[in-house]
């Protein structure tokens, strides 16, 4: 049974709701009787901030699991493959859909899909409690990836002098200043707008200052003390498998943060630098598995009702005929 075309494309429309880097959105679509297939949109790589394309596949990860969690919203089951052909490379996956149970909560899935955002603002002070942090891990480990919450106060602080490492190192790259600044205040249906950004020069407690730089959005509270939690994400490998895998990890973590009423923000930085990634396998994760990505994990004072959303292509300017 071919799932209908108006499905299809509203399933894809929902996917394209997922987190990217520097809202890139590097991923194409295509329909195909029961099948959708993802592809890579290397037009939207960063070639001297992402040079292996782990943030892109990263990406598109994190796209396909937003499509496999509105599919069974929607009442369908979905069956992936991942990475199918050697000849293309830029197909990441395949997913045939069939018909099946919805959901037991359809309309709250939904609803966290067209919710979930990335509020940089400053967290509160309120903790987040170790159980919350395991319980976010697990739906990661869901997935099959590895995923750690960042509780030990050593690992912490290592990790705090790697990102801010990972910072300098980065300001020291022109070159790649300059890519990232392409996607600031962009315009039109991709990048990271000012209008989502805070006013604060020093917006994270573990990336400062804002890596963005300072936008619109109002920001009144004082710094973090600490109550903040942090996920690293990984693989057994540093791969285009194990990061569409951090991708899904990624998205299903953000989705219960969301509904649990968490805010999210990635951390990238100290993987992207490979200086830093190295340090990091070592002194924060002991070895334990190669490091793809970090998220900060935080309560926010004021909610996200009133905040812009990243504006997203058009369902046409994603979907290969």
């Amino acid at each position: 049974m071919s799932i209908p075309i108006t499905t299809a494309r509203r399933l894809i429309e929902l996917a394209c709701h997922a987190p990217s880097a520097h809202n890139t959105q590097p991923w194409l679509w295509q329909i195909d009787g029961d099948e959708i297939r993802l592809y890579a949109d290397r037009r939207r790589h960063l070639p001297l901030e992402d040079p292996d394309g782990r943030n892109l596949t990263i990406s598109c990860g994190a796209a396909l699991h937003h499509l496999q969690f509105a599919a069974r919203a929607l009442g369908w089951v979905s069956d992936v493959t991942l990475l199918p052909s050697a000849a293309e490379p830029n197909l990441l996956a395949v997913v045939r859909l069939e018909r099946g149970e919805p959901s037991p909560q359809p309309v709250n899935d939904l609803a966290a899909l067209r919710r979930r955002c990335t509020d940089r603002r400053r967290f509160t002070s309120w903790p987040v409690p170790p159980e919350v942090l395991d319980r976010l891990a697990e739906e990661a480990r869901e997935w099959d990836v590895r995923a750690t919450p960042v509780v030990d106060l050593v690992a912490r602080f290592r990790l705090e002098l790697l990102t801010s490492d990972a910072s300098a190192l980065r300001e020291l790259d022109e070159e790649a200043v300059q890519e990232q600044a392409l996607w600031v205040n962009r315009g039109g249906s991709e990048g990271v707008p000012l209008a989502v950004l805070p006013n604060s020069e020093a917006a994270d407690v573990l990336e400062r200052p804002g890596r963005f730089g300072p936008g619109l959005v109002p920001e009144t509270r004082a710094p973090v003390d600490g109550g903040d939690g942090v996920i690293v994400l990984g693989g057994v490998a540093d791969d285009p498998i194990g990061w569409l895998r951090t991708g899904a990890g990624l998205s299903a973590l953000w989705l219960r943060a969301t509904r649990d009423g968490l805010s999210v923000v990635p951390l990238s930085l100290p993987v992207e630098v490979e200086a830093t990634r190295a340090q990091m396998t070592e002194k924060v994760l002991e070895g334990a598995f190669v490091p793809h990505l970090a998220v900060r994990i935080g309560w926010q004072a004021i909610g996200r009702t009133g905040l812009p959303r990243t504006p997203r292509r058009g369902l046409d300017d994603v979907l290969i005929a």
